[in-house]
């Protein structure tokens, strides 16, 4: 894994010194505090090799990438009828768009826009004891650290101007897509989405989906293999929102990122791959980020394509 190594830290000096024109989720005040120069980047692969560099131990709230996470406990409680609520197909819009949502009569897209989140979260609430413990609690548990947790700061900045969210879920409630208040359906949804992790806790955490389901080692099953190869496809089919073509086409990975700055991407039966910089493009998502990750699978042709 020499080679490996070495390509990490060759890409990793040539995109740090990039000009980044990206800009901070300022929409998010607490986000836009977040220093504007991290950088860091973690690999961990199936045969135990890890690798980080830059600053790859800071933690980071992780946003959209624990919609994954949470879709992961919801599919593994439910199985296929998770899928009576919510679609499987890129959205094509922006992952907070309402006039997809009222053309659909309150059916999201895909589990991965704003809207499929909520139902997501919806659906947990419905099927768990105590909903915020319990998940956490199932991510510590794939991820074997029980430090992980919410970030209080983060979900008081988004509850606090979360209005376009609370609009999405009271359309959907309005469809009947939504079966407990939408005050508390979105009061989960906004902790989930602040859980802070470093590169090195996401890239460990999620080679369970690298892993066909189990987690690091086989030591037990989070998913069916069937589970984990669908999560994987929409992950490459939407996991970028309107530019996961984009993604798909110069990477040529599975992902899902998040506007902290985190990208989360998986090579199947080989590595999973973290990257953190918090500037992002216009679609919302990571510029050295996305840049680092199809430069990396350029040089080592380790893509699934």
């Amino acid at each position: 894994m020499v080679e490996l190594k070495t390509v990490i830290e060759e890409t990793y000096l040539k995109v740090k010194n990039i000009d980044d024109k990206g800009e901070l989720a300022s929409y998010i005040p607490e986000l836009s505090n977040v220093d504007f120069n991290k950088f860091g980047v973690h690999i961990s692969t199936i045969d135990n090799f890890n690798f980080g560099i830059g600053d790859c131990y800071d933690k980071f709230s992780i946003q959209s990438i624990a919609k994954v996470l949470s879709l992961t406990l919801a599919y593994s409680l439910l199985g296929e009828q998770i899928w009576e609520r919510l679609g499987i197909e890129p959205s094509g819009t922006s992952f907070n768009s309402l006039v997809q949502l009222e053309s659909d009569k309150g059916i999201p897209r895909n589990p991965f826009v704003n809207s499929g989140a909520i139902v997501i979260s919806d659906i947990l609430l419905s099927n768990l004891e105590n909903p915020k413990e319990d998940f956490l609690s199932f991510v510590r548990g794939i991820s074997g650290n029980s430090g992980l947790k919410y970030s209080s700061k983060i979900s008081s900045s988004e509850k606090a101007v979360g209005y376009r969210n609370t609009a999405l879920c009271n359309l959907i409630k309005s469809f009947g897509n939504i079966e407990n208040e939408p005050s508390d359906v979105l009061d989960f949804y906004f902790d989930l989405c602040s859980l802070e992790m470093n590169c090195k806790d996401l890239s460990e955490l999620f080679l369970f989906l690298a892993n066909n389901g189990y987690k690091s080692g086989g030591n037990g099953s989070i998913l069916t293999k069937s589970q984990s190869k669908r999560i994987n496809a929409l992950m490459q089919t939407c996991g970028f929102y309107d530019e996961s073509g984009e993604f798909a086409f110069k990477v040529g990975l599975p992902g899902k990122s998040g506007v902290g700055g985190g990208i989360i991407a998986i090579h199947p039966n080989k590595y999973t791959i973290a990257v953190w910089s918090p500037k992002l493009n216009e679609k919302g998502n990571s510029c050295k980020g996305m840049r680092f990750l199809e430069e990396f699978t350029t040089k080592t042709e380790l893509s699934i394509f």
